[in-house]
């Protein structure tokens, strides 16, 4: 065996070894020292037995990932591998060697706490871990919601709620073409919106031996570098498509003598798989869940009796809802990408490793020395029905089968830019709801006021605060009769219409703004029109973000406060009550004393503080998502900012939420995040000789 680890002056390793396979190694054995208490929770979360050590908490979690077949899918998507594709598969062993033999012995404090040693790792861990990371990450939930709104609200209410909902996922990326940079190279910068976990969900990396040397933004448990990389000569970064490509199904499900059947689109029976499983609960009895399968796919909801204390409406048999998604089908998560893309030299090469890609279904800006550009969907979507895409489809109608895939869509660059932020893009054939197009055209927007750019000129596009969707609230303020008023409220809307829509960290105009915000949306969530759909049905926990009348106010106030009309709501009268509750009593600071990071933990930190106060806002190219109408504070934001220079790649730049290291107490667990906080970005180092070797491996 031969590889090395050396750091940067941040703690990022870089790996060299005598070969991909090794270098595999090495990556997996540097993750688990890095990242070891990280990893094995994701671990324990794609097998479901996250709850035995972390509690009841995560037990919802664990259902759904058991009843959704994401461990037996990862053993398949293996086996695929290893019968058509074995060197990836070869390679993906390799790298869970690594893992082992850095878990092995790992002293990481985190451990002692939770009561657990590390595990050990099989050779498709790493594949359970990347379908469980992305399970949520098409949204299928926002169809659960779709049916609920719809029967409750009316098909109408469906429009006038579509929005990037909670739980999404997005990012900004672009791409500056040669033409329009001061070195005649391309720049691609950007940053994925994600929920901040600390440890963070990116790992700053650099994988180099002969056949390759690349720097990028690793996912902690999984090999190469998937999403964001950089190869000397070709870089590359992604962001979610919005893409629709899974499917739910409501079945009809009665058991026999011999086990389960489900009704057919043919009006056949037919027997479903069954099996049960064992879920240990931390401090509480063990939960036995029953895992159903039809030929549609997993039972994630409900069963032949129907939801758990749920009552059935009046003639609607027992609900049970299958999750059909690709790799389920087919056996292919798209790992055998991911060496072709440490490899690529050209667009060309990214092109062709993107072929087969599976899921998530990403958005792709790459761009070359050789002045190529590329801007594609990767991913597969199942072609068929539209009502698929929009509503849980009956599993026992003719029509709704999935009949081959979409070819993904293309575009090209406008005026030497393309910009991706989860707008109806090129992926627009393939989705159903978008996000708004605010980010998009700021950015857009931001990049036309200079003919010529730098790497270094990115930031102030990262971290630019307007808020476009400010407009709607705005032009409702602007159109009341101000003798209605009392004089604070008159007070504070002249001052909020002269506000600049910068969500600035240190305004108190900003303060007093999602104050207002927030009261309009619990307004409107009291409206008797909408009582109806202030009940979400009684499915599982994890599913609730997606089904709560609050959140899809606040993230769809643009929509609901600028629609002709609103099931018959006063919405003047609404926004004027509001104003003189926030008048009465207005906050006392500003919009960083309440907006602050609230990052995921598996476990509470040692050394708990307060965490800093954020600029940004949903909207904002500095996304930084609170939930208006529930809390001020930001769980989503740029999990990572990059900047890709093809000129010269040691002139490329990036930056994380807290640091390098997931071990408390390293200097680089939380080294990065005054820069991350400022906007500011960590050089990319590409010469060996200002490294610190740390050890051989």
């Amino acid at each position: 065996m031969s590889g090395a680890i050396f750091r940067d002056p941040w703690g990022i390793p870089h790996l060299r070894a005598d070969g991909a396979r090794e270098l595999a190694r090495v990556q997996g054995l540097v993750t688990a020292l890095d990242r070891g208490w990280q990893i094995e929770v994701e671990r324990h979360r794609a097998q479901g037995t996250s709850a035995s050590f972390l509690g009841a908490g995560e037990l919802s979690w664990d259902l759904l990932v058991r009843r959704a077949r994401v461990s037996d899918t990862a053993r398949r998507c293996f086996a695929r591998l290893e019968e058509h594709d074995p060197e990836t598969a070869d390679w993906i062993r390799a790298y869970v060697t690594g893992v082992n033999q850095g878990l092995d012995g790992l002293d990481a404090p985190e451990f002692a706490r939770a009561g657990i040693v590390p595990g050990r790792w099989e050779p498709w861990t790493p594949l359970a871990v990347w379908l469980s990371t992305h399970l949520l990450f098409a949204g299928f939930p926002a169809k659960l919601w779709r049916d609920h709104v719809a029967g409750r609200l009316g098909p109408d209410a469906v429009s006038l709620f579509a929005t990037d909902g909670p739980g999404t996922s997005g990012s900004n990326g672009w791409l500056v073409a040669g033409e329009r940079t001061v070195t005649g190279q391309a720049v691609i910068a950007g940053d994925p919106h994600r929920f901040i976990e600390d440890p963070g969900v990116y790992q700053q990396i650099r994988l180099s031996c002969p056949e390759f040397d690349v720097v990028g933004l690793a996912v902690p448990g999984v090999p190469g570098i998937a999403h964001f990389g950089h190869t000397g000569t070709v870089a590359w970064a992604i962001t979610n498509a919005m893409a629709d490509y899974q499917d739910l199904y409501r079945e009809r499900l009665r058991r026999t003598g011999a086990g389960i059947e489900a009704l057919g689109p043919d009006g056949t029976w037919r027997r479903a798989a069954r099996h049960t499983e064992t879920v240990e609960v931390a401090g509480e009895e063990p939960v036995e869940v029953e895992v159903v399968e039809t030929e549609r796919g997993p039972v994630v909801i409900g069963g032949p009796e129907g939801l758990d204390g749920g009552v059935p409406e009046s003639g609607e048999p027992p609900l049970a809802v299958a999750l059909r998604y690709p790799p389920r089908v087919t056996g292919d998560l798209g790992f055998g990408a991911l060496p072709p893309l440490l490899r690529a030299r050209r667009v060309a090469d990214v092109d062709r490793a993107l072929d087969l890609w599976a899921e998530p279904v990403n958005v792709v800006l790459a761009a070359d020395t050789e002045g190529g550009t590329l801007h594609r969907v990767a991913g597969r979507v199942p072609v068929r029905a539209e009502a698929n895409g929009t509503r849980v489809v009956p599993a026992w109608e003719p029509g709704h089968e999935w009949r081959g895939r979409h070819e993904t869509p293309r575009a090209g660059l406008d005026d030497g830019v393309a910009v991706m932020a989860n707008q109806r893009g090129p992926a627009a054939p393939l989705g159903v709801e978008f996000a708004p197009p605010h980010r998009a055209a700021r950015i857009m927007a931001l990049l036309a006021r200079r003919r010529r750019w730098s790497a270094a000129d990115m930031a102030a596009v990262h971290t630019d605060t307007h808020l476009a969707s400010a407009a709607a609230l705005l032009d409702h303020l602007a159109a009341l009769d101000t003798p209605a008023l009392t004089g604070p409220a008159v007070a504070l809307r002249e001052r909020l219409l002269a506000w600049d829509r910068h969500m600035d960290a240190g305004s108190a105009d900003v303060a007093a703004f999602a104050a207002l915000r927030s009261a309009v949306v619990r307004r409107l969530a009291a409206e008797p029109a909408l009582a109806a759909a202030a009940t979400a049905p009684p499915y599982p926990e994890v599913f609730r973000p997606w089904l709560a009348l609050v959140p899809r106010i606040g993230f769809a106030l643009e929509h609901l406060l600028a629609a002709e009309t609103l099931f018959g709501i006063d919405r003047p009268a609404v926004v004027r009550a509001a104003l003189e509750e926030v008048a009465a009593a207005p906050p006392a600071g500003v919009w960083g004393d309440t907006h602050r990071l609230a990052p995921w933990r598996a476990l509470p930190p040692d050394d708990p503080r307060e965490e800093p106060g954020l600029s940004g806002d949903h909207d904002c190219v500095l996304c930084t998502s609170a939930v208006p109408g529930i809390t001020d504070l930001a769980a989503r934001g740029p999990a990572a900012r990059y900047v890709w220079d093809l000129a010269r790649r040691e002139d490329s730049r990036w930056v994380v939420p807290h640091g390098a290291s997931g071990r408390p107490g390293s200097p680089h667990h939380r080294d990065q995040q005054p820069l991350w906080l400022a906007g500011d970005l960590v050089p990319v180092v590409t010469d060996w000789a200002q490294l610190t070797k740390e050890t051989d491996v």
